[in-house]
Order: structure tokens, then C-alpha cells, then sequence
């Protein structure tokens, strides 16, 4: 990696070539900065070409409110998405879960690197973990679906709406204004900030946001690059694509109080999705065989027909799940 060393100088990565140096577009964050090196230095080794990111401002780093109140499907997106169908930039990088499910004109998700740890972290006082957190505790996020999550196990604890980088959250905790504070566990690891967690909500009782410890580089369509679908990780796309093809079927945006977590073991893809209403949970599972070997091309719709479109493993069971879900009252919890 060759990167600038000054703070007001273009960050790059790679070695200078005869050919154009290739842009990838970002939100201008420590931890979406931090993310999107990652791909660059990736797409360096494997092209030889160089890359310079580009740091676009977007509506969410602008608007300080709530999350719940602004809208939170596509607020750290949109303009980056602009820049990218303008061709201000080469390449997107985007957090998966703040990306809205529906496709936007003239672009394709070129590529799912590896998933990073999905699970929400704790970071609290004296080392706490959840379960030891006192009655009354004062607890910060900005996520709908956690505080509804939170809400079911420790009706107790007093949450706190609060928004900023990851810095910021963490300085509720140490500068004592909250006992703790949930944070994504991939986020804190892609800052170098993990040893400041003091435990884990596990998947099994709080699934998290759909995408959430994944990231996805998108492409204006057309347009290629080698080395892009070398990064593509296929379990990572079959168990994403089932998470944002439910939250799409049930018509509900990223700030939605639905946690859903898919994996895949071997060729098998389970998925969890729970819908969180004031009085119930709605809740589906279902397992799938995947066909690892196809999902790239499948995913992305090429050469395929509306058949075969149809019988996506991942998609399948999406729609499955989403019934179950409607059957349960899902409709009317996320209105609430």
C-alpha cells in the first residue's frame, strides 16, 4: 500500500500507473473511511492499479436528528449513490445495512467482501456485560430495533436516543454520561477500537440489522474492473441477499424494528427474522440448500430468465419467511 501522508492530500492506494487512477467514493466518517481503505488496498493488489478515495457528504452526516426521525432508509447513501451514476466516482463503498434494498437506476452491487462479526456489541462501565448491567441502567443507541429488542428482555433500562461517529458514542460511556452504550461489533473492529467492548449480544436472541457487518461495492452497470469479483464472497452475498430480500418483502426501511441474521454452513443458508411489535414478536426460520457456485451470477441477473429469477435459493426463501411473518401481524407492528 502507498497511501499520501498528509491529512489535506488525496488518500491512495497502489503504485502509479500509465493508466487513470480509479475513484471510489465514500461517506468521509473515520469508519467509513477506514472500511472503504480496506477494498482500495484489496483492489490494489489484485489490479496493480491505483485508487483515490473520494469522501462525499451525505444528508445523514449533515442532519444531526434522530435517525427514527429523518428517515434512516437511504440517508447516508443517496448522495453518494449520485456521485457515482454522475461519475464523480469509479466505485461506491457502502455499509450493506445503510443501504436501501431497492436497486437505483443505472448502478449493480458489483461485490460483498467477507462479512465482518454481525453481532452487536456492549460497551459499558467497569467492564460490564449485558446481563450485568444494574436495574435503571442508562443505555444509548440510535437504533429503533434495538431499543425494541432491549425493551422485551430489560423493560427496566432506561435507553437514550443518541447519534456521531464512533468516538463520540463511545465517549457517552467513559466521560459518565451513560452506563453503556450498543454498537456494531464490524464497526469497532474496522477502527481498531475492540478493546473497549465488554461483551456481545448474540444472534440467537438480538439479530441484527439486515447487512449489518457487511460491506457492498457498487458499480455503474457496465462497468467493470478485474479483481472486483475476486473480493465478491459468496456466502456473504447468498446470506445478504436472503436478509435484504425479506426486509424489502416486508416494505420496511433500514430503521424498522426487524432484526434478521442469515448464515451459510456448507451449502445450507438459515435466516432468522423477528419483527418486534410493543405487545409480540413475529418471528420466521427456514433453511435452505444454496448452490454456491452460481450465486454471483444469479444475484446480479445475469443471463438469467424470470424463471429462474424466481427460484433464487436465497430470494425463495425470503418470500417464504416474509408470509410467515404477514400471517403473524408484521404489517401492523411496523406501523407502530
Amino acid at each position: 500500500m502507498s497511501a499520501s501522508s498528509s491529512s489535506d492530500a488525496p488518500l491512495r492506494f497502489g503504485a502509479p500507473s500509465d493508466q487513470p487512477i480509479i475513484r471510489i467514493g465514500t461517506r468521509g466518517s473515520k469508519l467509513a473511511v477506514a472500511q472503504t481503505s480496506i477494498v482500495a488496498e484489496d483492489l490494489a493488489r489484485l489490479t496493480g492499479r491505483q485508487f483515490e478515495i473520494v469522501k462525499v457528504t451525505t444528508h445523514g452526516d449533515v442532519n444531526r436528528a434522530s435517525l427514527s426521525t429523518i428517515g434512516g432508509q437511504g440517508v447516508f447513501a443517496t448522495e453518494l449513490r449520485a456521485a457515482l451514476q454522475q461519475g464523480e466516482v469509479d466505485i461506491a463503498v457502502h455499509s450493506l445495512k445503510d443501504l436501501p434494498t431497492a436497486p437505483a437506476p443505472g448502478l449493480q452491487l458489483t461485490a460483498h467482501p467477507a462479512r465482518e462479526d454481525a453481532r452487536d456489541a456492549v460497551v459499558a462501565r467497569n467492564g460490564l456485560d449485558f446481563a450485568q448491567l444494574p436495574e435503571g441502567a442508562k443505555v444509548g443507541t440510535g437504533s429503533p430495533r434495538r431499543r425494541a429488542q432491549i425493551r422485551k428482555v430489560r423493560p427496566d433500562i432506561e435507553l437514550h436516543d443518541i447519534r456521531g461517529n464512533v468516538d463520540t458514542r463511545i465517549a457517552f460511556v467513559t466521560d459518565g454520561e451513560l452506563d453503556a452504550v450498543l454498537l456494531a461489533t464490524a464497526g469497532l473492529n474496522r477502527v481498531g477500537r475492540t478493546e473497549v467492548i465488554t461483551g456481545f449480544l448474540e444472534l440467537e436472541d438480538f439479530p441484527t440489522a439486515p447487512g449489518q457487518g457487511a460491506l457492498a461495492i457498487e458499480t455503474r452497470e457496465g462497468w467493470t474492473l478485474e479483481g472486483l469479483r475476486e473480493l465478491d464472497d459468496a456466502a456473504t452475498r447468498a446470506a445478504t441477499d436472503a436478509e435484504r430480500a425479506i426486509l424489502n418483502g416486508l416494505d420496511a426501511g433500514c430503521q424498522a424494528p426487524v432484526g434478521i441474521y442469515a448464515q451459510v454452513d456448507g451449502d445450507r443458508l438459515s435466516v432468522l427474522a423477528r419483527v418486534y411489535g410493543k405487545d409480540a414478536v413475529a418471528e420466521a426460520r427456514g433453511e435452505i440448500t444454496v448452490d454456491l457456485d452460481t450465486v454471483y451470477d444469479r444475484s446480479l441477473g445475469r443471463a438469467r430468465g424470470e424463471v429462474e429469477a424466481a427460484q433464487y435459493e436465497p430470494s425463495k426463501l425470503a418470500a417464504e419467511l416474509v408470509e410467515s411473518l404477514f400471517a403473524q401481524g408484521a404489517a401492523d407492528f411496523i406501523g407502530e
